[in-house]
């Protein structure tokens, strides 16, 4: 398995603010928190650089995350979790570390491993052009 294997990259119909958006909102709706959203073009522009539209979203729930931090506690290097919604030449793209490499790294069991998946259906509802 290489690292590009590792991520799983969807996507989105609409530019990275909105999808920034609908993913931050989705995230609250589902009970989640949304620990940081870190804007990575800004910072590069703060020091003079330019970098693609590029956005870090940290965030996740406690009752799934702390299980798998309390088994296994380098897992808190990878938790939260994170989405990344970046413009891939006038494209906009989410990826994130797919949650079995995730699950693989750590040596997790499924049922510690079975929270972190929901990952897959949050990025597939905020995409869907019809749940707008």
């Amino acid at each position: 398995m290489t690292a590009s294997d590792d991520y799983t990259t969807k996507p989105s119909p609409w530019g990275v603010a909105d999808t920034v958006r609908r993913l931050t909102e989705l995230i609250g709706k589902q009970g989640m928190t949304v620990f940081a959203t870190i804007d990575q073009r800004a910072a590069a522009q703060k020091v003079g650089m330019d970098l693609r539209d590029t956005v870090l979203i940290i965030f996740g729930n406690p009752k799934g995350g702390t299980p798998v931090m309390d088994a296994v506690p380098l897992a808190a290097l990878d938790l939260p979790l994170k989405l990344l919604v970046w413009d891939d030449g006038g494209s906009t793209r989410v990826s994130y570390l797919a949650p079995s490499a995730l699950a693989a790294r750590h040596g997790l069991s499924e049922d510690l491993a079975a929270p972190l998946s929901g990952i897959d259906k949050l990025t597939d509802v905020a995409l869907e052009l019809d749940s707008a």
